[in-house]
């Protein structure tokens, strides 16, 4: 089997364990609190629901879905629960979209040669 192949089988076992962190992108409500925690560092609910359209109890069930994806953990500061996010599951997700990417430079640039040979 060619490395090219090799590849290709194993990235449905390897991106079956990542599919949950894909789901949990896929919603509006959580990519934006994964890009809050980005840009803004650590935060606690209330601070993550301030401008949001969506009540504090949204965004916690929203949190614990990045939890559970591994995007995001909490800590106890005091009286309230204090966010941030897990680079180390987002470098995941970033080493699969740009496998993804190569694999689809790679088929664009078979069917451009096929068209034009």
């Amino acid at each position: 089997m060619s490395p090219r192949a090799a590849r290709a089988a194993a990235a449905p076992e390897a991106l079956a364990g990542t599919a949950g962190v894909f789901a949990a992108l896929g919603d509006r409500t959580r990519l934006r609190l994964v890009a809050r925690l980005c840009t803004g560092g650590p935060a606690s609910i209330v601070d993550l629901a301030a401008g949001q359209t969506v009540s504090r109890q949204a965004v916690s069930k929203h949190l614990q879905v990045l939890a559970r994806a591994g995007l995001a953990r909490s800590r106890r500061r005091g009286r309230e629960r204090v966010w941030r996010i897990e680079p180390r599951r987002l470098d995941d997700v970033r080493h699969w979209l740009a496998r993804i990417s190569s694999q689809w430079d790679e088929g664009l640039g078979r069917l451009k040669a096929m068209v034009e040979g």
